[in-house]
């Protein structure tokens, strides 16, 4: 019912910087929150960065100062600006949308993740 395309990743070099998208498509009636998540190989999901329809932001405290979250709420979009990239940046990245069908149905989506890889 809600679909979400991530763009974005990609292999880039120590100290570069990446810009991954995610698009929310389908029957929508309200977004809550938008994120970013990321996963490397046996181990759990982890948060990078949420931000709330109001805007309020929250990050891992490994990404601060480095990555910024934003969002198009006209558009369903929402952007991870990554910067100062390091090799432990480098896993899966998946986006994250909680929202509402209708008044009385939530749903929480994900998007199929996109592959950020950082070079040493």
């Amino acid at each position: 019912q809600v679909q979400l395309v991530e763009s974005g990743g990609g292999l880039v070099q120590t100290g570069g910087s990446l810009r991954l998208s995610c698009v929310a498509s389908g029957s929508i009636f309200t977004i809550n929150v938008m994120g970013w998540y990321r996963q490397t190989p046996g181990a759990q999901r982890e948060l990078v960065a949420t931000i709330t329809s109001g805007g309020s932001t929250n990050y891992a405290n490994s990404v601060k100062g480095r990555f910024t979250i934003s969002a198009d709420n006209a558009k369903n979009t929402v952007y991870l600006q990554m910067t100062s990239l390091k090799p432990e940046d480098t896993a899966v990245y998946y986006c994250n949308v909680d929202g509402r069908l209708t008044t009385r149905q939530a749903f929480i989506s994900w998007g199929p993740g996109t592959q950020v890889t950082v070079s040493s």
